[in-house]
């Protein structure tokens, strides 16, 4: 098993130079770039001053060098001018639209970004494990019915609607400020007992808006997993031997149909992200998402190729986590050549 680990993370250092290469070619197909975009702007109102600065930034920062050339700056593989280093020397680029260093730009957000997608994808599989065995096993029943209803509903819904929905109910209800993944009296203060409390207060909301849709996605996936393995013949024979029905169902129906389900942590995180750059907007929070937006808008490359890179990390390192769980579930998935049958 330690061999296979150590061989899946070093399979996942090219492939994430590979993710880099392509993060950073899709930012730059867009013509031109944050400074140049200023640059432009100020010539047309004869400031000259000014672009001469800016123009100044662009050698600063390589942004005037072919493409590979700036790449290699901005990964880390060349020294860049003046001795500009890049990602691999822990420098993870300059912010132009917030004139810092990226790093003090996402430090407030990376670790909130996290803990989101953390109790999102709890969230997900927490209440669609049991939802999906129940419609499985009661297939056609009310509560099946009931079930499939609520996922139809929680696909269909607009993510940033339920998310007002909910806000207004937690302030009415519970009296929970709108907004954000604490209380205002919280923001600058450092960790403790009542701010961990006021974030997990906060958490709910956001957690359910962006975790409803993979929910509902991932109770059909299990339910009709389940159902494909409850009809095949080792069931009926294990049902025919006087086995109950509930070991019929643990014993080995539910582990092979839980492969898809554990192996979608990896493609589960990605999406998560995505998905939560509008509800982050509309519910204010203080994740990677807005920022990420305005990023993206603005030809922000280093600080938008961060945040890229940053979630493509995430997705490898959920993927690592899915296949080491299926390695452990399913004794058919072979971790080697010398594997044991």
């Amino acid at each position: 098993m330690l061999a296979y680990i150590l061989r899946r993370i070093a399979g996942m250092i090219p492939t994430l130079f590979v993710i880099s290469l392509l993060i950073f070619l899709i930012i730059e197909l867009p013509p031109g770039d944050y400074l140049s975009n200023q640059i432009s702007q100020l010539q047309a109102q004869g400031e000259a001053a000014s672009v001469a600065k800016l123009e100044f930034l662009r050698r600063e920062f390589a942004l005037d060098r072919p493409f590979m050339e700036r790449y290699g700056v901005w990964v880390g593989l060349w020294p860049g001018p003046n001795g500009f280093d890049g990602l691999l020397q822990g420098n993870w680029g300059w912010s132009f639209e917030y004139s810092k260093p990226v790093g003090e730009v996402v430090s407030g957000t990376l670790l909130l970004t996290v803990i989101l997608n953390l109790a999102t994808i709890l969230f997900v599989y927490i209440v669609s494990f049991p939802i999906g065995i129940y419609s499985a096993t009661r297939q056609y029943s009310w509560g099946d019915y009931g079930f499939t209803l609520l996922g139809y509903f929680g696909l269909a819904v607009p993510n940033f609607l339920l998310g007002l929905i909910l806000l207004f109910l937690m302030n009415q209800w519970f009296g929970v400020s709108v907004g954000g993944l604490m209380a205002p009296r919280f923001i600058d203060e450092p960790m403790s007992f009542g701010k961990f409390l006021s974030i997990v207060s906060h958490l709910v909301v956001p957690t359910v808006v962006i975790g409803t849709a993979g929910t509902a996605a991932m109770i059909r996936r299990l339910r009709a997993n389940l159902l494909d393995e409850l009809h095949r013949q080792y069931v009926t024979t294990a049902r025919a031997k006087g086995l109950s029905e509930r070991r019929v169902v643990l014993k080995y129906p539910l582990r092979m149909a839980l492969n898809p389900f554990i192996a979608d942590i990896g493609n589960l995180i990605p999406s998560l992200v995505s998905g939560s750059v509008i509800v982050s907007v509309v519910l204010n929070l203080p994740t990677v998402g807005p920022i990420l937006l305005s990023a993206l808008q603005s030809q922000d490359q280093y600080l938008a190729g961060f945040i890229l890179l940053f979630v493509a990390m995430l997705t490898l390192i959920g993927m690592l986590v899915s296949d080491l769980l299926l390695a452990l579930l399913d004794p058919r998935i072979r971790l080697g050549k010398g594997a044991a049958a």
